[in-house]
């Protein structure tokens, strides 16, 4: 009886060429993400600015309508005391008639002293209220210029806030069907990755980058020599290997993907929506 030989499953081979077509292709999905995920930052930005602005600007309008309104009330306060000033300058003068009615009567030196240092005591009551009421009416004319001045910035502060308001609202109409494109295009990039050899690993290696990176920069070109996102020199040995696209590089310096002038052409020559 004839011996069965073992049947061997047949190898997938990769020629050099296809290796770096595959590699290519890579770099050349990975800049194309890295361009989509940049233009949907660059709209959350814009408007993740905008609410803030909208934000400050109500709690300004709200800080100055508590001054003019705790101003208003000093005020208020202010020509309470003057009202009680001028009461006492009415009591005193009052007083200063009776005391002087009083001095026709006196009948020794003595008491005509002591009712004389009377009036003289009232007397300076009432100067004393005259002052109070000159530095209360200093301190109320302040008020009226500090209100005068958050009734402007009021007024100016609710334009800037109506102008901001309509302009976030037309932002988010314009930009929220722009955004909903690019993450459509992000999540297909993405899929295209993931079906690629090895496309998962640096898939998630990008996030990775991208979630270390200050800017968001996960993939740069090399500009001047040097790398696009850290901006450290590029050695000549290493451009030229990126070049080749014979296997994936990073900086250095800041690990980021680095690719070449040709995939970032190619990737701007179709359009990122």
């Amino acid at each position: 009886m004839a011996k069965k030989t073992k049947t061997e499953e047949p190898k997938v081979v990769f020629h050099a060429v296809d290796a770096d077509k595959s590699i290519e292709k890579l770099l050349t999905s990975l800049y194309r993400l890295q361009k989509i995920e940049s233009e949907i930052d660059k709209i959350r930005k814009v408007r993740g600015e905008l609410p803030e602005e909208v934000k400050l600007l109500e709690d300004t309008i709200e800080g100055l309508n508590t001054r003019i309104a705790k101003q208003t009330e000093q005020q208020a306060e202010c020509n309470a005391k003057i009202a009680e000033y001028n009461q006492a300058i009415e009591e005193h003068n009052a007083a200063i008639e009776k005391y002087e009615g009083q001095l026709n009567k006196v009948k020794n030196i003595r008491e005509h002293d002591s009712i004389a240092k009377e009036i003289e005591f009232q007397q300076l009551e009432i100067e004393l209220c005259e002052k109070r009421i000159r530095e209360t009416n200093n301190e109320i004319e302040s008020y009226k210029k500090t209100i005068e001045e958050a009734q402007e910035k009021l007024v100016q502060k609710q334009s800037d806030l109506e102008h901001k308001k309509t302009e976030l609202e037309t932002i988010v109409k314009e930009t929220s069907e722009q955004e909903d494109k690019l993450l459509n295009r992000q999540l297909k990039e993405e899929e295209l990755l993931m079906n690629e050899p090895k496309g998962e690993r640096y898939l998630q290696a990008f996030k990775r980058i991208r979630g270390n990176a200050r800017n968001g920069l996960a993939v740069v070109t090399v500009d001047r020599d040097a790398c696009g996102g850290c901006f450290n020199k590029v050695t000549h040995q290493r451009q030229m290997d990126i070049q080749m696209h014979k296997k994936i590089l990073v900086c250095e310096y800041c690990g980021r993907i680095l690719v070449d002038d040709s995939i970032k052409q190619e990737v701007e020559n179709e359009g990122i929506i």
